[in-house]
């Protein structure tokens, strides 16, 4: 079903500009190209590894020893503006008096100094094996001795994920991994992994069975690096329809021929590179705008909501080297699924960056994803983000919902929202953005749609099943995401994204 396409360099950057760069790339989906601080450790620059023992291993040449906050702070500058990750491997922490006899050992790390960092996870070995427990952490804000409460993170649990049998699922080493956690610049980290307790006998004669922990535990380190700098003052255009065509999102209006669709998918990676130059938001346009730029035949009136502004990768710091260099596409886009990124509210719209460039980092550097799992993301003050790469008007193939990633988005609201109700400008946002983005494919928000089950917790690979055009997380495997109050804002969502297209 899936093929590699390789990124020809023989297409020029003008070639690019002028294909219609919204069809899709092929009929099936393709690869294209408070307590005092502990004594300090020594750690290096750059992405590594370190044991318990305190022990970094990386290739970076240099190595510094950071007794205090500054110097800690002007590493992070210095030494690492694109962001680092380190991984430390969990061990078994001391025996608790009251510890069950036969119960697995509480795994995690004590306190310790770290490297500055902002966000935090734990991943395993065995992508498929279950975390059956609890994960808590308590982190010490750069530079201080003020240590937080402890925080728990979401265990995950594959829900998050490229397809069983994919070539993104097979072809990587992927990791089992908690969601990510925003826990705002700190130094120091303590965490604790407790198994989930023995279910009691079913008879006096029947010991219970202990749930053991998955191999390999880790907990993920992550410096989302500095912000990018911001671009020169510019004129405002004439006329804000007339963007370059690398914005310009004109969607399939018909089948192409299998020539020129081949054309378009090669010109998408030079496409990739002119938006990684070139302006870091794609501007909005009136519905108007919006109906003249996908270039509909005279007097036909599609449903398609006004484009919103999209922030792109290059607006919030996406470093492209990290992620593989090819796309992956599917053939529409027949629903969207609405997440929670889990990552707490403890953030200000102006850290949404940072915490986007976390988050990718976490996916492809700690779970072995190819690139950022969600097709867009959302933040607390309704800006929209351009999340995996290939193209903001394509089928992009996410890594969002397990089993039905395939001709779907995925969107993630930037937060936790089992007991917080999202703000009203996130949930406007995703009316926004499904209006324009479902409409391009003529889905209808407020309609059902019929998706094949790739294989999930809660449908059988092969099971047909019946969702709501913008559906939760849980819609399509047994999970929390997106939340309970932003599911219950899901028929907002709906109705508004609807009436935005006209219907």
């Amino acid at each position: 079903m899936r093929a590699l396409l390789v990124t020809s360099v023989g297409v020029t950057c003008a070639a690019a500009l002028t294909l219609p760069l919204a069809a899709p790339a092929s009929s099936a989906p393709v690869l294209s190209a408070a307590s005092a601080r502990p004594p300090s450790l020594t750690t290096e620059p750059g992405t590594d590894t370190t044991d318990t023992s305190g022990t970094s291993r990386t290739t970076a040449p240099d190595t510094i020893t950071s007794p205090d906050g500054a110097e800690l702070r002007a590493a992070k500058s210095a030494a690492a503006p694109a962001g680092s990750t380190q991984s430390l491997p969990l061990a078994p922490l001391a025996v608790p008096s009251n510890r069950v006899a036969g119960a697995p050992a509480v795994q995690g790390l004590p306190q310790r100094d770290a490297r500055p960092f902002s966000l935090v996870g734990v991943v395993w070995d065995d992508a498929e094996a279950e975390l059956h427990g609890t994960v808590q952490v308590r982190t010490r804000a750069t530079g201080t001795t003020r240590w937080s409460d402890w925080q728990d993170v979401e265990t995950h649990n594959a829900d998050h994920a490229a397809d069983l049998g994919s070539a993104e699922r097979e072809g990587r080493t992927v990791r089992g991994a908690t969601a990510p956690l925003w826990v705002g610049d700190s130094d120091g980290v303590e965490v604790r992994v407790r198994p989930e307790s023995p279910a009691a006998p079913e008879s006096q004669d029947r010991a219970a069975t202990p749930v053991p922990l998955p191999e390999g535990m880790r907990l993920e380190l992550v410096d989302p690096g500095e912000d990018p700098a911001p671009e020169p003052a510019r004129g405002a255009p004439a006329n804000r329809a007339a963007v370059p065509a690398v914005f310009a999102d004109t969607p399939p209006t018909a089948a192409l021929p299998e020539v020129l669709t081949a054309e378009i998918a090669a010109a998408s990676a030079v496409n990739a590179e002119v938006a990684e130059i070139g302006a870091s938001v794609i501007p909005a346009l009136t519905q108007a705008e919006t109906a003249e730029s996908v270039n509909l035949a005279p007097g036909a009136k599609p449903y398609i909501g006004p484009r919103p502004r999209i922030v792109t990768r290059k607006g919030w710091g996406a470093d492209e080297k990290l992620r593989e260099r090819n796309f992956g596409y599917t053939k529409s886009v027949k629903a969207a699924f609405v997440h929670h990124s889990a990552t707490g509210n403890n953030y200000t719209c102006k850290q949404a960056p940072s915490v986007l460039r976390s988050i990718y980092r976490y996916h492809v550097k700690s779970s072995g994803w190819r690139d950022f799992g969600y097709n867009f993301a959302v933040d607390k003050c309704g800006n929209i983000y351009e999340g995996r790469a290939g193209g903001v008007t394509k089928a992009v193939l996410g890594a969002h919902t397990l089993g039905f990633n395939t001709n779907t988005m995925g969107i993630a609201v930037l937060g936790s929202y089992g007991s917080t109700n999202p703000p009203a400008a996130a949930v406007t946002a995703v009316s926004k953005l499904t209006a324009w983005k479902l409409g391009l494919f003529g889905a209808n928000p407020k309609g059902k749609v019929t998706l094949v089950s790739g294989g999930s917790n809660k449908y059988k690979k092969g099971v047909k099943v019946k969702m709501n055009v913008i559906s939760g997380h849980r819609d399509g495997f047994a999970t929390e995401c997106p939340g309970a109050r932003l599911y219950k804002k899901l028929g907002t969502a709906r109705t508004s994204s609807a009436k935005l297209q006209g219907r």
